[in-house]
């Protein structure tokens, strides 16, 4: 299929951020349709399969190119055309929009914009599933959007500090500085959301709190917005120990990947258990992610959905090979 379109009246300036630096954007785009996309000044050619899609989203693209649009901007919309959606560069009319440093933040899948609306509209919830989809970024979406409204006084951020098949060993400095690389995630996104600067200060006043998930026992959370991350790795004792943590105007949220334990062999998840145990709830919501909710490089979903069906093989495989062998008759000697 071959399609050819028109971008009239001519703007230089919406063109170059429509193509990006190089034409980097329109490149992208090429990779994750399969089409060729040939263009002279604002005369688009698109040729594969996929043209149609790739001319729609052009479309959608151009409309917003008054400002700057990035790779992030471009891979989130690739990832909506992963699922089959139109472009759409706005939120829906009935679809929440957190208030934060960047505007007009909302979720740009399907279950990024059920996690948004189970964040805000329940004390408890869990966001599962693989790395990529948002939701330790979106998590702090919903904090600093409440902390900026007033609905609660202080932000708690804990981690299990549990590292990633390797041994860090002593880490120098006191008790901030020992956790820090475990909670540079949550880090990055209130930068993002906040400022270097806006951080830095109500770190200071103590509005924003890193608490050590090991040293949370005895203790009740008013006010806060408490965000849990990488719960895979918390024991259940660690992880109702925490639950119980949650105190009067508190709203608790709790993201993991259970795909991704770094527990020692055989020990069992606290995530996992909770999943169970607090299915049907009141008050708490569960949010399952998926590959196709995937918003980093468009490589990241592939490489997930490889290793999902590389594990899927190997315990299809694994169950086969633990079957019971029928055990075979006992064979009679012949009469001598």
């Amino acid at each position: 299929m071959i399609l050819k379109h028109d971008f009239s009246p001519a703007d230089n300036v919406r063109l170059a951020h429509l193509c990006g630096p190089l034409d980097e954007n329109l490149r992208q785009i090429e990779i994750a349709f399969d089409i060729a996309i040939r263009r002279r000044a604002q005369n688009f050619t698109l040729e594969g399969t996929r043209a149609r899609s790739a001319l729609a989203l052009l479309q959608a693209l151009w409309r917003r190119a008054d400002q700057t649009l990035s790779l992030d901007d471009i891979q989130l919309e690739l990832t909506q055309a992963a699922q089959g959606q139109e472009p759409s560069l706005q939120p829906a009319a009935d679809e929440p929009v957190l208030h934060t440093r960047r505007a007009g933040l909302h979720g740009r899948t399907a279950h990024q914009a059920e996690y948004i609306r189970n964040i805000l509209s329940h004390d408890l919830s869990l966001g599962l599933g693989p790395a990529g989809t948002g939701k330790t970024f979106l998590a702090v979406a919903c904090a600093v959007d409440a902390l900026e409204r007033n609905a609660v006084e202080r932000l708690v951020l804990t981690r299990p500090a549990v590292e990633a098949g390797e041994r860090l060993g002593f880490l120098p400095g006191d008790l901030a500085q020992k956790i820090d690389p475990y909670l540079r995630p949550l880090y990055d996104a209130l930068y993002d959301l906040l400022g270097f600067e806006s951080t830095q200060k109500l770190f200071e006043r103590g509005t924003i709190e890193i608490a050590p998930l090991a040293f949370m026992r005895g203790r009740t959370l008013n006010n806060a917005f408490i965000i849990l991350d990488e719960a895979q790795n918390t024991t259940p004792e660690q992880m109702k120990m925490f639950l119980t943590r949650i105190g009067f105007g508190s709203r608790a949220v709790i993201t993991g990947d259970l795909s991704q334990v770094d527990l020692p062999r055989g020990a069992q998840s606290g995530l996992t258990q909770a999943e169970r145990i607090l299915q049907g709830v009141r008050g708490v919501a569960i949010t399952r992610f998926t590959t196709v909710d995937v918003v980093r490089h468009p490589l990241v979903a592939r490489i997930v959905e490889a290793y999902e069906k590389a594990e899927a093989k190997s315990a299809k495989e694994g169950a086969a090979t633990s079957l019971p062998k029928r055990k075979s008759a006992p064979r009679r000697s012949a009469p001598e």
